[in-house]
C-alpha cells in the first residue's frame, strides 16, 4: 500500500489476516509515499516483481496516469485504488465504489431502483456515485462546492447536484443517505439535521473510526438502520485481494481483522 499517511491504515492487519487464512505466501505492508512520488513507486512494482498494490490518498489520481491498463471504471473516474501487476504491464482497478454497493447488500439494502443522497464529491464519494449509477439507483449528490458536486453527478444517469444549504428538504425525499465525506471522524455532526431522518431509510457512514459516529448515533437514536464503513473497507479489499490471488476472498477472517483494536 502506499500514500501518505499510511500508519493509521487496517489494511495490512486485514490482508495478512487474510494470505494467512488461506496459506498463501503473500505479506501485506505499507509504504509511505510522499505526493508526486506515484508514477516512481508503481515503477517499483514492475522492478521487484511486486503482486500488486493499493493506493490511498494523495496518490489515486497519479497512479492511475501510470498504469498501462484501467478497468472501465477506473477509467471513468481517472483514479485507482487497486494496481495488479501482470506480465510487467500495471492494471489499474477502482474497488471503492463496488466496495459500498457489496456492503450495502451485506446490509440488506439492494441499490437498484433507490434513490440514494451521496454526501461529498471527493476521490471515494466519486467512485461511490459511478456504482450506484452503475447499480441502478437513482443518485442525488451533495457537495459543499457546487461545481464538484456537478462534476460527480455526471457519473451516474440522470443524477442531480444539490447544495448542503438544501440537505434538510432534500433527506427524507431519498431511500438511501451515504456519507462519504470526512464529517464525523472529528466528532462533527452531519451537515442537515438529523430529525429529518426517517425510519424506512437506511444510513450509511464511510467513516469507520469512530465507529459510532454523530450520523450514525442519530439514526440509532431514531430506530433507523444503519452501518458504519468497516464493511465497505472490507468489500472493497476484498475484491483487491482477489484481482492479487485470484482466490475468493475470507470475508469473516477480513471483517475480524478489521475490527480488532478499534474502539466500539
Amino acid at each position: 500500500m502506499i500514500g501518505d499517511p499510511v500508519r493509521h491504515s487496517r489494511s495490512p492487519a486485514i490482508h495478512n489476516a487474510a494470505f494467512a487464512e488461506l496459506g498463501l505466501d503473500f505479506v501485506y505492508v505499507a509504504f509511505p509515499v510522499a505526493a508526486g512520488r506515484a508514477a516512481a513507486a508503481l515503477d517499483a512494482v514492475r522492478t521487484l516483481g511486486l503482486a500488486g498494490l493499493n493506493v490511498t490518498m494523495p496518490h489515486k489520481e497519479g497512479a492511475a496516469a501510470a498504469c498501462d491498463e484501467l478497468t472501465p471504471g477506473a477509467a471513468v473516474l481517472r483514479s485507482v485504488n487497486t494496481v495488479v501487476h501482470r506480465d510487467g504491464r500495471l492494471l489499474g482497478d477502482s474497488t471503492d465504489g463496488p466496495g459500498l454497493v457489496a456492503a450495502l447488500r451485506e446490509h440488506g439494502v439492494e441499490p437498484t431502483g433507490r434513490r440514494a443522497l451521496v454526501l461529498g464529491a471527493g476521490g471515494a464519494a466519486r467512485a461511490i456515485v459511478d456504482a450506484l449509477g452503475r447499480s441502478g439507483a437513482v443518485v442525488t449528490v451533495a457537495a459543499r462546492r457546487p461545481e464538484a458536486g456537478a462534476a460527480a453527478a455526471k457519473l451516474a444517469p440522470d443524477a442531480r447536484a444539490v447544495a448542503f444549504a438544501d440537505l434538510d428538504a432534500v433527506v427524507p425525499t431519498v431511500d438511501v443517505v451515504v456519507n462519504a465525506t470526512p464529517i464525523g471522524m472529528q466528532g462533527e455532526p452531519p451537515p442537515f439535521d438529523p430529525t429529518v431522518l426517517t425510519a424506512t431509510q437506511f444510513v450509511y457512514d464511510t467513516v469507520y473510526h469512530p465507529v459510532r459516529t454523530p450520523l450514525l448515533a442519530a439514526a440509532e437514536a431514531r430506530g433507523i438502520p444503519h452501518a458504519g464503513g468497516l464493511s465497505m473497507l472490507v468489500h472493497q479489499a476484498a475484491l483487491a485481494f482477489t484481482h492479487w490471488t485470484g482466490r475468493d476472498a475470507p470475508l469473516a477472517v477480513m471483517a475480524a481483522a478489521a475490527r480488532t483494536g478499534l474502539d466500539p
